[in-house]
């Protein structure tokens, strides 16, 4: 039930409070690929809020979401979805995934297609596989939509909205990417980290979010690694079994904007 995954994405990326449960994700609830890609949407299915990340969660229900409305208390306007240009496959995005670790050895997958000759298909296409690079196995899961043009001050494009909701510890940072051949108009990323319980000690897992935005297009990628084998909150989210992410930020952006995920941004953008 597609737009019931991209809805569960959408609430899921809503709020920096709660985490994305990307063992439901791997399960057939896929995110965006939750992801927690916390998507806010004001124009998915017959005008009703969906983005699924990294992708990468499912599962969340929370007030406010629907197109044209907010959260009590919450000054934060939900960022638009536009129709993809061309269909990704949850085959091609999973292949995806799995070219960013050469070498290493992969489990669970699992996916999501969009289909733009049919809006109640879905807008978001994602991925995600647990990745075993030597270092400890890890949940990993990206999705791909686009962004409404001109973009706004939403989702992947800037961390002010989540000051209020992050922990200690948690970080959050923006920066951009020059215009250049591949990336045309440049590109917005924004990178966090976060506990997947607070206070956060040794043995908690945590999740780290790279999202690229191009600027000419608004297509979006965004990447979500767990140093666990798998997302959720609390006790609830399975133990660490590695220090850090398969891939660094550096890394990360470079994967994004490189040529394995060159044809899905095309293909959104």
């Amino acid at each position: 039930m597609p737009f019931e995954a991209d809805l569960a994405h959408a609430l899921d990326r809503t709020t920096d409070s709660l985490e994305p449960d990307l063992t439901t994700l791997l399960s057939g609830a896929v995110e965006r690929g939750r992801s927690r890609r916390r998507r806010r949407n004001a124009g998915v299915v017959a005008g009703v809020g969906g983005a699924c990340a990294v992708i990468v969660a499912a599962g969340l229900v929370l007030p406010g979401v629907l197109a044209g409305t907010r959260s009590a208390g919450s000054d934060i306007e939900p960022a638009a979805l536009a129709m993809p240009r061309s269909a990704v496959t949850d085959t091609q995005m999973i292949e995806a995934v799995e070219m960013m670790f050469p070498g290493a050895r992969f489990s669970q997958a699992s996916g999501q297609s969009n289909n733009p000759s049919d809006p109640s298909a879905g807008l978001v296409a994602n991925g995600a596989v647990l990745v075993d690079d030597g270092h400890g196995p890890a949940l990993v899961g990206v999705s791909a939509l686009r962004l409404k043009l001109p973009l706004r001050d939403g989702d992947g494009l800037s961390c002010d909205q989540k000051k209020s909701a992050r922990a200690a510890g948690d970080t959050c940072t923006v920066s951009e990417l020059p215009s250049s051949a591949a990336l045309p108009g440049g590109a917005v990323v924004m990178s966090e980290q976060n506990a997947a319980k607070h206070p956060a000690g040794a043995d908690t897992a945590r999740r780290w979010t790279v999202t690229v935005t191009l600027k000419s297009t608004g297509a979006q990628l965004q990447l979500v690694q767990w140093n666990s084998t798998g997302g959720g909150s609390g006790a609830d989210t399975p133990k660490p079994t590695r220090a850090t992410p398969p891939l660094s930020e550096q890394q990360a952006v470079a994967a994004l904007t490189g040529a394995v995920w060159a044809p899905v941004l095309d293909a959104v953008g």
